[in-house]
């Protein structure tokens, strides 16, 4: 058994050798309806096992536990709406695929940024039922973004060197013998 399961795991390393093949619009198409589905189901999954362990414990609703749970809400319902727009496929009277949408499973891309707040909310929202506190680990999703600005926007515009002109080889001379005269 162990050794058909290193044979299996070679296999599937050899594969992803090389460079990866493009993908049609179909499977683009299919591949974002799969994801759409398991991001639903594991908010839903999420919400319910919050749900039935609140009330089979029989823990009160605090002020905090409710407002949590709509900026979870919020949070949920943002990201998985975006995810739909980008990744819905548009068809054709015919029933033709014209656009399978934006890939939601590309490295690197929005959907990624949404798909990691859905994880990171169900994450939170489950580890709540734990210890209440854990709520805060919402406060990441700001975090990252401000991290985001700051490598990618902020600090690439600030530290950019300093352009330097282009002076051609007369006006050069010109201001070497400005600089001998001002030294003598």
């Amino acid at each position: 058994l162990i050794h058909f399961y290193k044979r299996r795991r070679m296999e599937a390393f050899a594969r992803k050798k090389g460079k990866e093949g493009t993908r049609g619009s179909n499977l683009i198409a299919k591949e974002n309806m799969e994801t759409l589905a398991f991001y639903r189901n594991m908010i839903l999954g999420v919400n319910g096992i919050y749900f039935a362990v609140m009330t089979l414990i029989g823990r009160t609703y605090y002020t905090f536990d409710i407002v949590m749970l709509v900026i979870s809400s919020l949070s949920y319902i943002c990201s998985f709406l975006f995810m739909r727009s980008m990744g819905n496929p548009k068809y054709l009277d015919a029933g033709q695929l014209q656009d399978p949408g934006t890939d939601l499973n590309m490295e690197g891309g929005m959907a990624e940024n949404a798909k990691d707040m859905i994880i990171l909310t169900g994450l939170s929202q489950f580890l709540s039922l734990l210890w209440s506190w854990f709520w805060l680990a919402l406060l990441l999703a700001p975090a990252r973004v401000a991290l985001m600005l700051w490598t990618n926007v902020i600090a690439p515009w600030i530290f950019q060197p300093a352009e330097e002109e282009e002076i051609n080889e007369k006006k050069q001379k010109k201001m070497e013998r400005k600089m001998k005269r001002a030294m003598r």
